[in-house]
């Protein structure tokens, strides 16, 4: 199966390229949330962000903290909203930052997906025991 992002990173296909530097690449999202959303992605094929190998966490997420930054005065933006989607929803299985430019008043309400509550502090307690421990087994 081709990887369109790997496609895009070996210029095979053409994308709309705001960073590109060895390891890490950005471009214009094709179906942005608003104008000026930007994937950064690994230009090592990786899916997920439990896949990305440790050395290359910085050099993604550094790179997606300078876009965000170049947004504000590039679009005029108040802010920007970062997101990473894994498996679930994942349009192209290969890891990618979202970095979005906001303004107030935009119309983007939160989040894209509604929000709950716990049904206990005891059910709280027993989720984050849960992750507490996978994290100790792991040795995360």
């Amino acid at each position: 199966m081709t990887c369109t992002f790997c496609s895009i990173a070996a210029g095979e296909l053409s994308g709309a390229i705001v960073l590109d530097e060895p390891d890490v690449l950005a471009f214009l999202d094709v179906r942005p949330v608003f104008p000026g959303h930007v994937l950064v992605v690994p230009r090592a094929h990786h899916e997920t962000l439990p896949d990305l190998p440790g050395h290359l966490v910085p050099v993604v997420f550094e790179a997606a903290q300078r876009v965000a930054a170049a947004m504000l005065p590039a679009l005029d933006a108040d802010g920007t909203f970062v997101a990473m989607n894994n498996t679930v929803s994942q349009s192209v299985p290969h890891l990618h930052v979202h970095v979005v430019p906001r303004r107030r008043k935009d119309g983007l309400r939160g989040f894209f997906w509604p929000r709950q509550k716990y049904e206990s502090d005891e059910a709280m307690a027993e989720v984050a025991a849960s992750i507490r421990g996978a994290l100790e087994r792991s040795g995360a």
